[in-house]
């Protein structure tokens, strides 16, 4: 796995080249007027489920929403668990045990792993399921964390279990964030009667902390033209370079050349050797490259190879990345005289990394207090 999880000396999100876009904001106005209905509603709320991205635990909590749930019984999903560096995530887990708060890394898209939280809430709730007839659980979140894909996991689970209700509610889920804008509730359990009320997923109104705004676009939780496609790739290009992943990259192709070299010397067969006979071509006669993954990470890793200047300097960190993107642009096949190529290749870059095509990542830090 790579090492996605060293602590870093300094803030990257302080440097001029950062700074100088001005802090990350987006508040559209449907995200106060549904801060206010989840405010109203958590009145109601037995339990709350807050979602959080497994890659950034602690830069997706709303803070606006903490002093709100502090009062009541919660559990701290960390979805998007396979898109989580593995090595660190227990860490993590063992972060949130220490400060007394329940916390389950999931994936919303499995059942096996949605059952588990439900089990998790069932048994949070189980002191009051003996008074109470009817129950409600809360979801929360910031935007593009999974709720809906949960909500929809946690609807069809529902569905097997009590065939009699409406099959037909669905949470929306787009590939954009704040795309629920209204609350809905789904029953997901009789006896006592047990409603899982999804919400719409909301920022603060002003988050003060330029590498926690630049986190979240990372992850996609801020619309990407509220930030800039360019200056989220950027820090994301400083954060693989301060860890030294592409060293990283490159190790592990070393290994697989290595692991192809001795399946292949295994591999001949006495007619191979016959006069005007062909032999098949294989990984051993021919290099290229398998896909777009490797093409890019070979860019970065030569270019971060060749790198002769010092990380912690501003001036040589931005050149360092202005050198990558031109890179990219041709690991890409994006023309360098194309008007847009810069932005072609930001986008698509965060798309590999946001789908975890170049490896799972956790972008925060675990505290040093653990």
């Amino acid at each position: 796995m790579n090492n996605m999880g060293v602590v870093t000396k300094k803030g990257i999100g302080e440097m001029g080249f950062y700074k100088g876009g001005g802090v990350v904001n987006w508040f559209p106005g449907h995200m106060a007027a549904a801060t206010r209905a989840i405010r109203t509603r958590l009145k109601l709320a037995d339990l709350v489920i807050e979602v959080r991205d497994s890659r950034i635990p602690l830069s997706s909590r709303n803070e606006e929403l903490q002093s709100m749930i502090s009062g009541k019984r919660r559990v701290i999903a960390l979805n998007k668990k396979d898109l989580a560096n593995p090595n660190i995530l227990p860490k993590w887990l063992r972060y949130f045990e220490l400060s007394n708060q329940d916390c389950l890394p999931v994936n919303a898209h499995s059942k096996t792993s949605v059952k588990k939280l439900l089990s998790l809430v069932e048994l949070k709730l189980k002191e009051v399921i003996s008074r109470e007839p009817t129950l409600h659980v809360m979801v929360v979140g910031v935007p593009n964390v999974g709720k809906s894909a949960l909500i929809n996991s946690i609807h069809q689970i529902s569905a097997v279990r009590f065939p009699g209700e409406d099959k037909s509610k669905r949470a929306t889920v787009g590939p954009l964030p704040g795309v629920t804008r209204d609350i809905a509730g789904f029953k997901i359990a009789h006896r006592p009667s047990i409603y899982v009320l999804d919400t719409p997923g909301v920022l603060v109104p002003s988050i003060p902390d330029i590498e926690t705004g630049l986190k979240l676009a990372a992850a996609g939780s801020v619309k990407d033209s509220a930030v800039g496609e360019e200056r989220i790739a950027q820090y994301i290009l400083a954060v693989l370079n301060y860890r030294g992943t592409p060293l990283h990259w490159n190790h592990l192709r070393r290994m697989e050349e290595r692991q192809n070299e001795s399946e292949n010397k295994c591999e001949y067969d006495i007619k191979d050797l016959l006069p005007n006979r062909k032999k098949p071509l294989d990984n051993s006669d021919v290099y290229y490259i398998q896909d777009v993954v490797m093409e890019v990470q070979q860019a970065l890793y030569a270019s971060f190879s060749s790198f002769d200047g010092s990380l912690e300097n501003e001036n040589d960190m931005e050149s360092l990345i202005e050198e990558q993107f031109e890179a990219l642009q041709k690991a890409l096949k994006i023309p360098q005289t194309a008007s847009e190529g810069r932005t072609m290749a930001a986008k698509r870059f965060l798309t590999l990394f946001r789908t975890g095509k170049l490896g799972p990542f956790i972008l925060d830090d675990v505290p040093d207090n653990l």
